[in-house]
């Protein structure tokens, strides 16, 4: 996190973080981040073409036209003190190669999960596990329902108990918010289980 200073005073300092919003194909990542963004978000979305629809498994998204070919951009302030800067990742195979760009100086991520899809969200929890880069689940509710109790989901994705998971329709602002916030707590745990040892 980074503080920077707004006005000239420590009184209206406020903290700049990063975080990225990953996950599969499809999964609402682009809908997530311009749900909760106070300014318009940058999309980098292109038409689906008969050559990408080879590349691509559209046989459960047979409405999707658009996908992210590089990235998203949002911000949103969470309060007076917190500002986070959100970059939604491009959920196909073929662009992984910019993941770790896009995730360079992240404080953690927001992993978006579809029930009916649940593998596609594996290669962003290994991702992000193996960088040892703090996240949390939102397990996307495309029409408003939970499928599945999200205990269930946990046991289905082999998921740390230790790893939060949200419920988080992606185009609820407030929804996206408060798994934003949950995401900052998870965060907040970590670096004071790392600064324990230290204080004994």
């Amino acid at each position: 996190m980074t503080k920077h200073r707004v006005g000239g005073s420590a009184k209206n300092s406020m903290t700049t973080s990063k975080i990225v919003v990953a996950g599969g194909f499809g999964v609402g990542k682009t809908t997530f981040v311009g749900a909760v963004s106070d300014i318009k978000p940058l999309t980098t979305e292109a038409m689906m073409t008969v050559a990408s629809g080879k590349l691509d498994d559209t046989e459960r998204l047979p409405y999707k036209g658009k996908t992210t070919v590089a990235m998203d951009f949002g911000r949103v302030a969470l309060d007076d003190e917190l500002l986070l800067y959100l970059f939604g990742t491009p959920g196909q195979e073929r662009f992984w190669f910019m993941w770790d760009s896009l995730v360079r100086g992240s404080i953690g991520a927001v992993v978006l999960a579809d029930t009916r899809r649940l593998a596609d969200a594996f290669s962003s929890i290994d991702f992000f596990e193996n960088r040892n880069i703090p996240y949390v689940v939102g397990v996307n509710t495309f029409d408003g329902i939970l499928h599945h109790p999200l205990e269930h989901v946990r046991r289905a994705m082999a998921i740390d108990p230790a790893v939060p998971i949200f419920r988080c329709d992606a185009r609820e602002r407030d929804e996206v918010k408060e798994t934003l916030l949950g995401l900052i707590e998870h965060v907040m745990k970590k670096v004071e289980q790392v600064a324990q040892p230290s204080m004994t």
